[in-house]
């Protein structure tokens, strides 16, 4: 309840407000006084009035109709650009086919070797291929370096192929990851395979927002672990106590553990409209961005990824960019520029003999 006592016949409310009233008129004063205030203010109402959206409606009724009826024509471009990825998939598909052959002659990570001349004297080894192929890629690049376990080493030992299958024609746009592996005492698995489920067409909710393919999903494969072998799974102990008698009990219960052959377990986009939480869409997305890396980048240049060259390119391309940075100060303080390079893409493939979850 407002205290309505007068002081000198005037109410207190009165005269509280009209000191507001002066102390504002003088805060009013100083702000506009100060040119930095008044600079900084006066951005922010050009930057407030000058807005694509405030311009629009701005526009005669006429106007904004033309602009409704270029935007309908631009979802109608989003759809044709899906087609053309279509058919950029169609192409990739058939370029497989033909890059195939030379894959199949050059298959030098353990069945075949390629015609050499012969310069090597009886003293020296002559292994058969090239050794521990695609395990030194994966201790090579530090995405797949990442994933791997110190038990899971032995295991990739025998990993001698990763190739890449498209979708058939008429198709669901996808693609399949194959990796075969020579006989082995942890699984009984020729191939573990590792479906990519693709779409190419705009989202009816933003249109604007397609930029080409997308991965929308992934399918594993059940892999068929021999006896004790499963480094997927940990067994650990753990102690009960009887709530009545008070007796000790150890049981033993399996647990996940990590594992690159989680890989082939993979988590699974929501399709029941439900949206999945912070750290699922993480994981979905950095499995979404391995897949993508072995299908542009890994299989279509695995020499490159063995010796360490593409790798190379790789880091340098990021440097040279950092470079362009420090180049443009260094015309100020006298630092050295850095040199840039460019770096790799695509290939093809073949069957799967792993059963789909």
């Amino acid at each position: 309840m407002a205290d309505n006592s007068f002081s000198d016949g005037v109410p207190s409310d009165s005269v509280e407000a009209a000191k507001n009233a002066s102390n504002a008129e003088k805060l009013t004063d100083q702000v506009m006084q100060n040119p930095q205030v008044l600079a900084a203010l006066q951005e922010r109402l050009d930057n407030v009035s000058h807005t694509p959206s405030s311009y629009i409606e701005t526009l005669p009724k006429a106007v904004k109709r033309r602009i409704n009826a270029l935007k309908q024509l631009q979802v109608k471009c989003a759809h044709i650009e899906a087609k053309f990825y279509e058919e950029v998939h169609d192409l990739e598909r058939k370029y497989a086919v033909l890059y195939q052959p030379l894959f199949d002659k050059g298959d030098m990570k353990n069945k075949v070797v390629i015609a050499e001349k012969e310069t090597e004297t009886a003293e020296e080894p002559n292994p058969r291929g090239i050794p521990e192929f695609w395990f030194t890629i994966f201790r090579n690049v530090d995405m797949l370096s990442e994933l791997v376990q110190e038990y899971d080493e032995p295991i990739l030992k025998h990993l001698q192929d990763i190739k890449v299958k498209f979708s058939d024609p008429g198709q669901p746009m996808s693609f399949v990851l194959e990796f075969h592996f020579e006989p082995n005492d942890y699984f009984t698995n020729s191939v573990l395979t590792k479906t990519y489920k693709m779409k190419s067409e705009p989202d009816k909710a933003d249109p604007f927002s397609f930029e080409g393919p997308e991965i929308v999903d992934c399918d594993g494969c059940t892999i068929d672990w021999k006896k004790g072998k499963n480094v997927t799974v940990k067994t650990i102990k753990k102690k009960q106590k009887h709530k009545g008698r008070g007796t000790v009990r150890t049981i033993t219960k399996q647990v996940p553990n990590e594992s690159f052959f989680n890989f082939f377990n993979p988590l699974k986009a929501s399709g029941d409209g439900e949206s999945l939480d912070e750290d699922s869409e993480f994981t979905l997305a950095s499995d979404f961005e391995i897949g993508h890396f072995f299908r542009e980048r890994i299989v279509p240049r695995a020499v490159l990824y063995f010796t360490g060259e593409a790798i190379e390119d790789d880091d340098n391309f990021e440097e040279g960019e950092e470079g362009e940075e420090e180049e443009l100060e260094g015309d100020e303080e006298g630092e050295d520029e850095d040199d840039a390079e460019i770096n790799p893409k695509k290939e093809p493939s073949q069957p799967s003999e792993c059963k789909q979850q």
